[in-house]
C-alpha cells in the first residue's frame, strides 16, 4: 500500500488546488449573480452578445483563454501592468493567476445555473411583496434570493468542481511551478511525463475523483435542504 502514501509535493498540489478553487468560486460569485440577473430579467440591445461573451470559455480551447489572460494580465499587459504598479497584485506565474484562470473557466457554469433559477421564480410572489410596500432591493433580498438559493449553491459547487479540474488555461497563463501554480491537474500531467510517474499520477487521479464526487454530493444535499426549508416556510 506504499503507493497510496502522498509525498509533500503531492500534498502541496492538493492544498493549492483547494485554495485556488475556493478563491475562484467565492470571487466570481457576486459577478455571476449580477450577470445572471441581467441575463434573466434584462431587456436590452446586445443581450445575446453579452450571453455569448459569458459562455465563450466553454466553447473556446482553454489554451486560448490562458493566452488571452497572459496578454491582458501579464506583467506587461495593460491590466496586469496597471494592477502590479498601483496595487501590487500580480497574476502571471502566481497562484492568484491560477485562481483567475479557474474563475473565468468556471464562470459560465455558475451563471447558467443561477440564471435558470431566477427564470424559474414566480414573478407573482415578487409582485405581491411589492404591493405590500417592499422596495426592489428588499424584494430581491427577501423573496427572490431565497428562491434561487438552490441554483446558487449548485452553481457554486459546479464552479468549484470545474476549477479543481482546470488545466489548459491555467498552465498557459501561470505555467506549472511546484508550490506556486502546480495544481492537481498540472501535477498529474507532470507525473505522466516522467519515467515511473504512473503511481503518482494514479494517486492524484483518485484524489481528484474523490474531491469532485464529494463536491457534487454536498451540492445535492445543500440544494435539497434549501428546497425543504423554502417549502416549510
Amino acid at each position: 500500500m506504499d503507493w497510496l502514501v502522498l509525498s509533500d509535493a503531492e500534498w502541496m498540489a492538493i492544498l493549492l488546488s483547494l485554495r485556488v478553487s475556493s478563491v475562484a468560486m467565492l470571487a466570481s460569485l457576486p459577478f455571476a449573480l449580477g450577470i445572471a440577473l441581467i441575463l434573466a430579467r434584462g431587456r436590452f440591445w446586445g443581450k445575446a452578445v453579452l450571453n455569448g461573451i459569458v459562455h465563450l470559455p466553454l466553447v473556446m480551447p482553454p489554451v486560448v483563454t490562458g493566452f488571452l489572460l497572459l496578454i491582458l494580465f501579464g506583467k506587461r499587459g495593460p491590466i496586469g501592468a496597471f494592477l502590479a504598479e498601483y496595487t501590487g497584485l500580480v497574476f502571471s506565474f502566481r497562484w492568484t493567476g491560477a485562481a483567475l484562470a479557474c474563475a473565468i473557466m468556471a464562470f459560465p457554469l455558475m451563471v447558467r445555473s443561477i440564471r435558470l433559477s431566477i427564470e424559474a421564480v414566480d414573478r407573482r410572489l415578487e409582485q405581491a411583496a411589492a404591493t405590500l410596500g417592499a422596495g426592489p432591493v428588499w424584494v430581491f433580498l427577501t423573496v427572490t434570493l431565497p428562491l434561487v438559493l438552490p441554483g446558487i449553491i449548485a452553481g457554486m459547487i459546479l464552479a468549484f468542481a470545474k476549477a479543481m479540474g482546470e488545466f489548459g488555461a491555467t498552465i498557459t497563463f501561470v505555467s506549472n511551478i511546484p508550490g506556486e501554480t502546480q495544481t492537481l491537474s498540472s501535477a498529474i500531467y507532470t507525473f505522466t511525463q516522467v519515467p515511473g510517474g504512473d503511481a503518482g499520477a494514479l494517486r492524484l487521479t483518485v484524489i481528484s475523483i474523490v474531491i469532485s464526487m464529494a463536491a457534487l454530493m454536498v451540492s445535492e444535499v445543500l440544494a435539497n435542504l434549501a428546497v425543504k426549508k423554502m417549502d416549510a416556510a
